[in-house]
C-alpha cells in the first residue's frame, strides 16, 4: 500500500491534483460524481462524491436500511508552500525571479537549494466565457538559491530567514527573458495569451522515496496531510457494507484557517450531510444520526524525534510504524476526549490495529486541526488521530512505511461500524 501512497504523493503536486487523484480513485471504485448546482437522486445502497472549487471532496456511502448513525472522517488536500502572485516575474539585474507570498506555516530552509516548479490550475479566456484547467510544469524549472558560507557566516547560528529576501525562486538569467506563463501555456498545451488568471504553487520535485535499514520509512511532499487523506478514500473504498452513514471529506486550506467555500469552517459538510438525509430520511434527521455518530479529525502527529527527544512529553512519545496516534490537548486544540478516544480505540482494537498517544510537552505549545472548526457546523462526538511523522511542515516529510496501511484498516473498519447509545452506555456493533 506504501507504493500506492507513493504514487498518489507524486502524482498531487498541488491541492487540486490531490482532489482530482482521490476523485479519479472513487470513480474506478464505482462512487458516482454528483454536482451542487444539479437535481441530486441518491438511493440507499449508493456511494457517491462531490466536489467543491476542484480542491475539496466529500464522499459518502448510503446504508441498504435506515442508518443508525453518521461515520464521518475529515482530512485535508492543502500543504504549506509558496503562491505565485499576480503579475509573476520580477526582473533584477542578471536574474529573473518568480513573485511569490508563503501559504502556511513551513520549514523555510528545507526549501533552499531544491529542484522545484510550479502546478496548480489556469483560467482560460473563451469566447463564452471562462474555462478552467489543471496545469504542472513537470520539469525542474526553479530553485531558492542559499547565500555562500563565505558571505552569511551566520547562516549556522540560527539564522532568521525573510520569505520576501531570502525565498524568492530563480526562474531565468535576464538574457533568457524568463516567462513564467509561457512556460505553464507550453506544459498544458494552450496558447499563452489565453491565461486570464491563475492559482499555482510551488511544489518540490523530488520524488518519493523509501528507505531505511529495512525499507521501513517513506520521505515524500505533502505528507501531512495527503497520507491521511489517502487513507480515508481508501477505506471509504474498502467499506462496502456500512451500517451508519459513511462520510469523508477532504478539506481544502486547513493550513491557513480554513476561512474559505471550500474550507472545514465552510457549509460544505453541512450542506453535503443535510441534503442527503432531507432526501432520504427526512427533514431534522441528520440531527438524529449525529446523536449516534462520530467524527476522526485526521491530521498527522509528531513522533518523537531521534535527535531531540526532549521537545516530546515525558510519557505520550509516539513512534514510526508504531500504530494510528490519537492526539490530546486540555486547551482543545485536539477534540479528542476520554468518550470520543475509547471509542476509537475499540474500533481499532476490533481491525487489529495498535494505538499510540500524543500530547506535547506541558510548556509548548501545539498546532491545531479542522476537527473542532468541522464540529462548529456538525456537532458529534470527535476524536484527533493521525499517524506518526518526522519534519512536519518540511518541502521534505518523513513517515513509517507500515503505518498507511494501519491506518486505511482501522479506518475502514470505522466505516462499517455502528454506535448505538442509551444513556452512558455506548454499544460498538
Amino acid at each position: 500500500m506504501y507504493n500506492d501512497l507513493r504514487q498518489f504523493l507524486d502524482s498531487s503536486p498541488s491541492c487540486f491534483h490531490a482532489a482530482e487523484n482521490l476523485s479519479a480513485r472513487l470513480t474506478e471504485a464505482g462512487f458516482t460524481e454528483l454536482d451542487e448546482g444539479n437535481e441530486w437522486n441518491v438511493k440507499p445502497g449508493g456511494a457517491y462524491f462531490v466536489r467543491r472549487n476542484m480542491s475539496a471532496i466529500i464522499a459518502f456511502r448510503i446504508p441498504a436500511s435506515i442508518p443508525n448513525g453518521i461515520m464521518l472522517c475529515a482530512a485535508h488536500s492543502d500543504s504549506p508552500t509558496f503562491k505565485v502572485k499576480y503579475g509573476g516575474e520580477m526582473q533584477s539585474k542578471g536574474y529573473v525571479r518568480l513573485n511569490t507570498e508563503r501559504y502556511g506555516g513551513m520549514i523555510y530552509s528545507s526549501w533552499l537549494d531544491r529542484p522545484l516548479s510550479l502546478a496548480g490550475r489556469v483560467v482560460l479566456s473563451t469566447a463564452d466565457g471562462i474555462e478552467v484547467r489543471l496545469v504542472n510544469v513537470d520539469r525542474d524549472l526553479m530553485i531558492i538559491p542559499n547565500v555562500a558560507i563565505h558571505m552569511n557566516r551566520s547562516v549556522n547560528d540560527g539564522y532568521a530567514y525573510n520569505p520576501a529576501v531570502d525565498l524568492v525562486p530563480l526562474l531565468a538569467s535576464q538574457d533568457g527573458r524568463g516567462d513564467m506563463l509561457q512556460a505553464v501555456a507550453e506544459s498544458a498545451g494552450i496558447d499563452r495569451d489565453s491565461i486570464a488568471d491563475y492559482d499555482l504553487f510551488v511544489y518540490n520535485r523530488q520524488k518519493s522515496t523509501l528507505w531505511g535499514h529495512e525499507y521501513e520509512f517513506i520521505s515524500a511532499s505533502k505528507i501531512d496531510d495527503l497520507q491521511c487523506a489517502y487513507c480515508a478514500v481508501e477505506a471509504i473504498i474498502a467499506a462496502e457494507s456500512c451500517p451508519a452513514l459513511a462520510v469523508a471529506a477532504v478539506f481544502d486550506n486547513e493550513e491557513v484557517g480554513s476561512l474559505s467555500k471550500q474550507g472545514a469552517d465552510s457549509t460544505f459538510l453541512a450542506d453535503v450531510a443535510e441534503r442527503v438525509c432531507n432526501a432520504l430520511y427526512g427533514v431534522g434527521s441528520l440531527n438524529r444520526l449525529l446523536a449516534n455518530g462520530l467524527m476522526l479529525s485526521a491530521d498527522n502527529a509528531h513522533a518523537v524525534h531521534p535527535n531531540h527527544p526532549e521537545y516530546a512529553d515525558p510519557d505520550n512519545r509516539p513512534v514510526m510504524n508504531g500504530g494510528v496516534v490519537i492526539k490530546y490537548s486540555a486547551n482543545q486544540k485536539y477534540t479528542s476526549d476520554a468518550v470520543s478516544a475509547a471509542l476509537f480505540e475499540r474500533i481499532c482494537k476490533n481491525a487489529g490495529v495498535p494505538v499510540q498517544r500524543f500530547t506535547n510537552r506541558s510548556d509548548m505549545l501545539g498546532g491545531s486541526t479542522l476537527g473542532n472548526i468541522s464540529n462548529s457546523h456538525l456537532s458529534l462526538p470527535t476524536v484527533d488521530i493521525g499517524c506518526a511523522q518526522l519534519a512536519m511542515h518540511s518541502a521534505y516529510e518523513t513517515a513509517g512505511a507500515r503505518d498507511t496501511e494501519l491506518m486505511t484498516q482501522a479506518m475502514t473498519e470505522f466505516f462499517k461500524t455502528a454506535l448505538l447509545r442509551n444513556g452512558k452506555e455506548i454499544t460498538v456493533k
